[in-house]
């Protein structure tokens, strides 16, 4: 059995070219670390773009009056789903440039935002691309120099 899973971007300041081929003694580990190099490219660029469409940082700082610390992870969670938070994301979401099917994706992609910024802030791993691997590290590097 042979496959290949590859992405390819060439999209305004973002380019990148990642690619592997898979064979029958191609480990599994390995494929999930590619795996996570890709989501370490797109979660960004997700993010990114979710930041052109709207005010993303209405929600950091909603986050951020939550003074979440490393042992506030019930908390964290607890927060994202409260009324407070919700209702930045409805804000930020209800506009009359976006039909109801799109408010109720861009709140969504807005929770998982918020979540994810509310754990990280506990100190907490949230996405398989922050875990210590090896192939990601000079990728974190080049990333960090920007």
């Amino acid at each position: 059995m042979q496959g290949q899973i590859q992405l390819v971007a060439n999209y305004d300041d973002w380019k990148a070219i990642k690619k592997i081929t898979i064979t029958d003694v191609t480990a599994p580990l390995a494929i999930a670390e590619f795996l996570a190099s890709l989501t370490y490219s797109t979660d960004d660029k997700i993010e990114e773009n979710l930041g052109k469409t709207i005010e993303l940082e209405k929600i950091d700082s909603a986050l951020s009056e939550l003074d979440l610390g490393k042992k506030d992870v019930g908390k964290a969670i607890a927060e994202v789903n409260t009324r407070a938070i919700s209702k930045v994301i409805n804000e930020i979401c209800k506009l009359d440039k976006f039909n109801g099917p799109t408010q109720k994706e861009l709140i969504q992609l807005c929770k998982v935002y918020a979540t994810k910024k509310a754990l990280k802030a506990c100190g907490i791993l949230s996405a398989y691309h922050e875990a210590d691997i090896s192939t990601l590290k000079r990728a974190k590097k080049a990333k960090a120099k920007k």
